[in-house]
């Protein structure tokens, strides 16, 4: 299948590692120009020649950015634009919050989750949206979590946040569909990322049980019966954004081997 994905200007945050950079890499797979970005030059440099080297595409270049800061959002769309002439394709991704129960996060967690976790991909929309009107289409993906179809213990910031995403991008998909513009939001279950091996050492030392045996007890908890792979995630992100899709708008869908039992 023909995804219609070649010399498209594609941005993804958060993508010097991890979900970001392997949805970068399919992307750049299927011949996009694709400009990444994250805090660290050193990371984002890494992942450029990476992706580069395993796809054959240079068509891939990166910008630092803080998805905290206005500012720096405005330049990063103003650079993928300056690159490619355009925007067709904005892939918000941010990393997650701490980990915590209510009691244990105070005003200053509360703030800057917020700012991280929604208020940035607010942001971001808004720069790529003037490009994507006028061109006549785009396409949005927000990335969230599992927790928003099912509460995740522990992790208030992240229930709370990925949560508003999902009501963002319910409403956009009402206001935006007369542009043809079409978002989605995708979670992930437990994919194999350095963030779920972060969460899972919490709850080892939390439980004073070893990584493996955490590791074990949630795998048992997926009917596949193992964490997902980083390219698997990635392969719903581009297809939703490919030329397959003319019709998928406003929904939340997981990606999760059907570790969630909510409906």
């Amino acid at each position: 299948m023909d995804l219609d994905l070649k010399g498209k200007s594609v941005i993804v945050t958060a993508a010097s590692k991890g979900l970001g950079k392997a949805t970068a890499k399919k992307f750049a797979e299927e011949g996009a120009r694709v400009l990444i970005s994250s805090r660290s030059e050193g990371e984002l440099e890494k992942a450029q020649e990476e992706i580069q080297s395993e796809t054959g595409n240079d068509n891939i270049d990166y910008t630092v950015c803080d998805i905290t800061d206005s500012q720096s959002i405005k330049e990063l769309v103003s650079k993928a634009v300056k690159l490619n002439g355009t925007v067709d394709v904005l892939i918000n991704n941010a990393g997650g919050p701490p980990p915590g129960t209510f009691d244990k996060v105070d005003d200053n967690d509360w703030q800057s989750a917020f700012e991280l976790n929604l208020l940035s991909f607010v942001r971001t929309i808004r720069e790529v949206l003037p490009y994507m009107r006028k061109q006549g289409h785009g396409h949005i993906i927000n990335l969230a979590s599992s927790s928003i179809k099912q509460p995740i213990d522990n992790l208030i910031l992240s229930n709370t946040f990925r949560a508003g995403i999902v009501g963002l991008s319910k409403s956009l998909s009402q206001e935006l569909a007369q542009d043809n513009i079409l978002i989605n939001t995708i979670g992930p279950g437990r994919i194999g990322t350095d963030r779920v091996a972060q969460l899972d050492n919490v709850q080892a030392e939390k439980l004073n049980k070893s990584y493996e045996e955490i590791k074990s007890q949630s795998e048992k908890s997926i009917p596949i019966g193992r964490y997902g792979k980083p390219e698997e995630f990635a392969n719903m992100v581009v297809y939703l954004c490919s030329g397959a899709n003319t019709y998928i708008t406003g929904q939340s869908l997981l990606v999760d081997g059907g570790m969630v039992k909510a409906l």
